[in-house]
């Protein structure tokens, strides 16, 4: 059960590494479709009709980098559970992808107040003075996805041990 469920997560990853650049390639190019999906999901108090197009080509590269991050973990995510799919549970690799992957979901964590910080900056920068925003939101969300992190960490250093266990095993048998 184990392998076909590394299995899934594997295709999971692959399926959003292929899919997320599309997906933003669309959105570049129906810039309309991306303004209006980040309206309706940032709930700021902005004048929407002042945003120029050149303030969402700014929000569209900012969001990019943001997804980058979470991109680039799954990656390593995909790695260790391609590992896991192929039986081999206790490698250094599968630590170090995991280990990575870890430090990405922190990094992503602690990236999103920053996001919805700068992006609240992108979008007011052209209202009059005194009308300028700057929105801070951290929640329970990142606070879980940063536990989350940590655990994953050490138990990427629990793999460490077991390889090492294991192999230490196999010079008895």
């Amino acid at each position: 059960m184990t392998r076909q469920f590394s299995q899934l997560i594997t295709f999971g990853c692959t399926a959003i590494l292929i899919a997320t650049p599309t997906i933003a390639l669309y959105f570049l190019i129906n810039i309309e479709l991306f303004a209006s999906m980040a309206k309706s999901s940032m709930n700021l108090p902005i004048q929407w009709e002042t945003v120029s197009n050149t303030q969402w080509y700014s929000l569209w590269v900012l969001t990019l980098l943001y997804v980058s991050v979470g991109l680039t973990g799954l990656y390593f995510l995909r790695r260790a559970f391609s590992s896991f799919a192929r039986g081999e549970f206790f490698h250094f690799n599968n630590s170090r992808d995991l280990r990575l992957f870890s430090a990405f979901l922190f990094v992503q964590a602690l990236a999103n107040p920053l996001h919805f910080s700068i992006a609240s900056i992108l979008l007011s920068m052209n209202h009059p003075a005194g009308q300028k925003m700057l929105s801070i939101s951290l929640g329970s969300g990142e606070i879980k996805v940063i536990a989350l992190a940590m655990i994953l960490w050490v138990m990427s250093d629990l793999l460490v041990g077991a390889s090492k266990l294991q192999n230490e095993n196999k010079q008895f048998i």
